[in-house]
């Protein structure tokens, strides 16, 4: 069973790890220091591990990146037990074991207790892909990873995925921490500089799949 790992944490919210099953996933717990109030931010598999976890806080919503089965596989069980909404967006709604009870779009707020958490569409990877914003760090799902974009399966796909990372993720400030959907942290500024290079070289008209930006 995973150990949760405090990823960041200031006055108003403290931020956990998870990481769960066969592709090692990572599941987001976000509690606002105030009031208990928690976030569950993605559902990969192991619904004790995070039900766990979670007692000790007042769950509030389990949010989404978006709907791939291995960000999803202890969905169904966790809904159930928690009893709180379910938030994702419309694009993806279709593919996941249990319908939404919230439709997050580009620009909404999600607010527990006293934290607020941005909700930024990123599609790509998948249609409905979102990252949320918490204070300074931004959890990314499969969006952006350490070295190059989130997988996609077409190179119009890959495109989009370009698109909304440079419009989304690399406006942020450099210093910006980015935790992704597998794996460990990076920041905007050391992908937005590993991009550069990319962006400067000739690109295979088919490029699509697992591309880093090297």
């Amino acid at each position: 069973m995973s150990k949760p790992e405090v990823i960041a944490e200031n006055e108003i919210f403290r931020a956990e790890k998870l990481e769960l099953g066969p592709f090692g996933t990572n599941a987001y717990i976000v509690i606002c220091r105030a009031t208990g109030e928690s976030v569950l931010v993605d559902a990969p598999a192991d619904a004790g591990a995070i039900l766990e976890r979670l007692k000790e806080t007042s769950p509030r919503y389990i949010l989404l990146t978006h709907g791939h089965p291995d960000h999803t596989g202890a969905l169904a069980e966790v809904h159930a037990a928690l009893a709180v909404p379910l938030a994702a967006h419309p694009a993806d709604s279709g593919t996941l074991p249990v319908k939404p009870d919230l439709a997050l779009i580009d620009g909404d707020t999600v607010e527990c207790g006293r934290l607020k958490l941005a909700v930024l569409h990123t599609p790509g990877h998948t249609p409905g892909s979102l990252c949320f914003r918490a204070g300074r760090m931004i959890l990314a799902g499969d969006t952006i990873f350490p070295g190059g974009p989130g997988k996609t399966w077409s190179p119009a796909g890959l495109e989009q995925i370009i698109r909304s990372i440079t419009a989304k993720i690399f406006t942020l400030p450099d210093d910006t921490p980015l935790f992704p959907g597998h794996g460990g942290p990076t920041t905007a500024g050391k992908e937005k500089e590993l991009y550069r290079a990319f962006a400067s070289c000739p690109r295979d008209p088919g490029l699509c799949g697992d591309v880093t930006w090297q």
